[in-house]
């Protein structure tokens, strides 16, 4: 009786209170509806991303592992590892020259885009107007690049403007894009001018980061402009740098478009790449196996190479 009595003047003395059991099952019930709304939001992007990423990738496994020859599904047959062999068996030309040519077209592109971004950042950095030289520098990148490469294509000819400048210096014509031993560098300058536009917004963001503080301090401590530059500029654009690298050297690995305009991967297969060879096997000759294997060697590739880069600038002790 007494119990009944104390609970009772409980619940008057309270009676907007509730029991813990209750309030817990209520924010329980309030989560679940709010993942649910979360769910229902996320639903369009997720749907988006298993059809066009999942599902493709899951199908690129299964055809890496089988023999298809692009039309019938009922037509595909598993072969195991023989269409990754077959990339590096003797005779195939995959390993030597198409690999070797897409590592040294990223390597090329990275060097001479690093290095002219790096001038030309530095440079607008001292002139007025810095926002009109950045548009002028970005203007390739928003080009679109079958334009880019059929105008650098006409530069490269025979009569064109950058043989035209040679014959004025007193230089003979060269066949750019005829010659198997400068078709490959020629188009790695085209492609590291084309890319100089968003390595160039990059570092100069990283420079206007660097507080002027320190270039005033070692000016008065004697430093000329080169110290400087090679003391405290480049040691503080490492993360603008890394950035840049890293990027770069992506877009030089997967770079097609580019040469199947310029040069269509010749002549022969002096400016053949892995992404080109890829497009071919699948869309020119039916070997869609061989071109799945391909494709992951090179995904493979993108991601040693990048990882070594992070490794690298992490020894040098830079938080990527």
């Amino acid at each position: 009786m007494v119990n009944t009595l104390t609970t009772a003047t409980a619940e008057r003395a309270a009676p907007g209170t509730r029991p813990a059991g209750s309030a817990a099952g209520g924010h329980a019930r309030s989560r679940r509806r709010q993942a649910v709304v979360a769910y229902l939001f996320l639903a369009p992007a997720l749907l988006f991303f298993a059809v066009f990423l999942i599902l493709p990738l899951g199908f690129a496994v299964l055809l890496s592992t089988s023999r298809w020859a692009g039309f019938d599904l009922g037509d595909i047959r598993p072969v195991g590892t023989d269409n990754f062999a077959g990339l590096f068996a003797d005779g195939s030309t995959f390993l030597t020259p198409i690999l070797t040519n897409t590592l040294l077209f990223a390597l090329g592109t990275v060097v001479l885009a690093l290095a002219g971004s790096v001038l030309v950042a530095t440079c607008i950095d001292n002139l007025r107007f810095q926002g009109l030289w950045r548009t002028l520098y970005f203007l390739p990148v928003v080009t679109t690049v079958v334009a880019v490469g059929n105008v650098w294509k006409y530069m490269y000819e025979p009569g064109g403007l950058v043989n035209g400048v040679l014959n004025a210096l007193g230089l003979g014509s060269v066949a750019f894009l005829q010659d198997p031993d400068t078709a490959l560098p020629a188009v790695v300058v085209v492609q590291a001018w084309a890319s100089l536009g968003a390595a160039i917004l990059v570092l100069t963001a990283g420079l206007k980061s660097i507080p002027a503080s320190y270039h005033e301090a070692a000016a008065l401590d004697g430093a000329g402009p080169a110290t400087v530059f090679w003391k405290i500029t480049l040691p503080l654009l490492r993360p603008s740098l890394l950035l840049v690298c890293v990027t770069e050297l992506i877009s030089g690995l997967q770079s097609f478009a580019l040469i199947i305009v310029m040069t269509k991967g010749g002549p022969g297969d002096a400016t053949n790449v892995a992404a080109l060879e890829m497009y071919r096997q699948a869309f020119s000759y039916g070997h869609w196996g061989p071109a799945s294997a391909a494709a992951f060697v090179l995904f493979a590739v993108v991601l040693v190479v990048t990882l070594a880069q992070l490794w690298i600038y992490r020894r040098k002790g830079e938080d990527a």
